[in-house]
């Protein structure tokens, strides 16, 4: 079994899931460990894993944002999930995928190729009518080793800081209106990095959760300013939605896209860091 691309169709997904080089994964969040697994265990595909994304996903300290687990904390993490460069790893959750798509953010960083994400999502698997079982399956540890040679590298604040005029990169916030504008704050200042352009990532999908199509999603884009040789860098509030937004743009043909995880809840909570409120901005096209 290999993938292309990173979604998969239920119906693929149905017709492979007796593979045993095949590992499904079930990301749903519900605000805490305990209440996330309650979740899986009502009813998850056959099969699939439990992973939590907080614990499984994220560096050790999420006391001020949600970094990626460094290499160490991977291959500790990822082999006990059961993951190898060898197998093909599917990831699905609710609302659209969104937190797994944080799967999706952490095996691309660490160079894992064959990593797809269940289009639509559970609610699209369970529309029609496809079978769930509420066992728990519990991973076969396996040995994970990161590669430095990951498709997704990583920005921080300071790199962002030192690159704020610099015309080649273009900061994609992908949060709610309110966020952006500062109406609505999550950190210790509201509003969003200067320079920034609105890029909310729900509006990339359909009404049933699957992702709209890459002709769809790269007009979008294009539409705010965003041209494929830009180098691209979602943002949100803890990394996952900029995860989201940033596979988005990957299938719509967007190269050289880069999340950043620290997102606002770093930016907005160090006061060194310049800020901007207001309304919705638009970014001018890259000159030549």
């Amino acid at each position: 079994m290999a993938i292309s691309v990173p979604l998969i169709s239920s119906g693929e997904l149905a017709a492979r899931l007796r593979d045993e080089n095949l590992l499904v994964c079930d990301c749903r969040f519900v605000g805490d460990a305990e209440t996330s697994r309650a979740q899986y265990l009502s009813g998850h595909i056959p099969g699939a894993i439990h992973v939590y994304w907080l614990d499984d996903l994220s560096a050790s300290d999420t006391t001020v944002t949600t970094f990626l687990p460094d290499a160490d904390e991977a291959a500790e993490r990822l082999g006990r999930l059961g993951i190898t460069h060898d197998r093909v790893v599917v990831g699905y959750s609710d609302t659209g995928n969104l937190y797994a798509s944080r799967l999706w953010h952490v095996l691309a960083h660490y160079g894992h190729q064959q990593v797809a994400l269940l289009d639509g999502g559970i609610e699209k698997w369970q529309a029609e009518g496809r079978p769930l079982e509420r066992r728990p399956v519990s991973p076969t540890p396996a040995r994970f080793a990161p590669r430095a040679s990951g498709s997704m590298s990583r920005i921080g604040a300071a790199e962002i800081h030192a690159r704020l005029h610099d015309p080649r990169l273009r900061l994609v916030d992908v949060r709610a209106e309110a966020e952006f504008s500062g109406e609505q704050r999550r950190a210790a200042r509201g509003g969003h990095i200067p320079g920034a352009v609105l890029w909310p990532w729900e509006e990339n999908l359909q009404h049933d959760g699957t992702l709209r199509d890459a002709a769809e999603i790269a007009a979008r884009a294009q539409s705010a300013g965003l041209e494929p040789k830009q180098e691209l860098v979602t943002y949100c509030q803890g990394g996952v939605r900029a995860a989201h937004a940033a596979l988005a743009l990957r299938i719509a043909g967007y190269p050289r896209v880069r999340i950043y995880d620290g997102s606002w809840a770093e930016w907005g909570s160090d006061p060194a860091l310049p800020v901007e409120s207001g309304e919705r901005c638009t970014v001018p096209s890259m000159s030549p």
